[in-house]
């Protein structure tokens, strides 16, 4: 029976470090999963490729993979990893929500969400191996949705293991920081066979949103970011009574 993957993610280094599965590890998790319904994991119906940008040092940025379950019309979880590889590292979370629903959000929480017009209208925004005219409906109504990506494993800088506290996470935007490096692009097209820029002539007649809420992307309007720090805090010893 064959060792479960692993890889190095282009860094020299397994990622993450650990002994091979074992023959009666395997068996033990194929015998999980014939008795378990797994059945929040078997939702995941997309397989969206994009690429997406540290909040804190945009000139990083990195490709991403998400795995999205749709629960409602306005409403998605995506699972993100760094591959589409059976080695992929699970390295985040987006949650992505409709223009409606974003309109509910209070002030400062709408900051730390990222809009993706530009990103379906470019054609960063994918469905690998899914012809255009099968998603077109659905990238239509990307391109008027937000979302809050939360990156907690920075494979990108060669960390082995999830370290250190999460990072937000922006989308690509039509500005100077927020332009996806072209070899970035290229590296894709390459592996998929495909095109970015004549995806992007597909999606020409896809309407603009009427409006982007000005607290989305809020780094393009501010030239400020957002980054989390950790500290030691009390504990509140005593908990309220349910």
């Amino acid at each position: 029976m064959a060792a479960a993957a692993t890889g190095t993610h282009g860094h020299g280094e397994q990622i993450p470090p650990g002994k091979p599965m074992s023959t009666e590890q395997h068996i033990l998790d194929k015998g999980a999963e014939m008795l378990q319904s797994l059945t929040p994991i078997k939702q995941m119906n997309q397989h969206v490729c994009t690429f997406a940008l540290y909040n804190h040092d945009m000139n990083r940025q990195i490709e991403t993979h998400h795995y999205v379950t749709r629960v409602n019309q306005d409403f998605l979880q995506c699972a993100v990893y760094d591959s589409d590889n059976s080695n992929a590292c699970l390295i985040g979370v987006e949650y992505i929500v409709s223009d409606r629903i974003f309109e509910t959000l209070p002030k400062e929480e709408q900051k730390l969400w990222h809009s993706h017009a530009y990103e379906i209208k470019s054609g960063l925004w994918v469905n690998p191996r899914v012809p255009e005219m099968v998603v077109k409906k659905d990238v239509e109504n990307f391109a008027k949705s937000y979302g809050k990506f939360w990156c907690t494993w920075q494979t990108d800088r060669g960390d082995k293991l999830p370290v250190g506290p999460p990072s937000l996470m922006m989308s690509p935007q039509a500005v100077n920081l927020g332009m996806v490096k072209p070899e970035l692009i290229q590296r894709r097209d390459d592996r998929y066979n495909m095109s970015t820029d004549a995806i992007k002539r597909t999606r020409l007649e896809i309407a603009e949103p009427e409006w982007i809420n000005p607290e989305a992307d809020y780094w393009k309007q501010h030239g400020k970011c957002f980054e989390i720090h950790v500290e030691d805090v009390e504990m509140k010893k005593i908990a309220p009574f349910p």
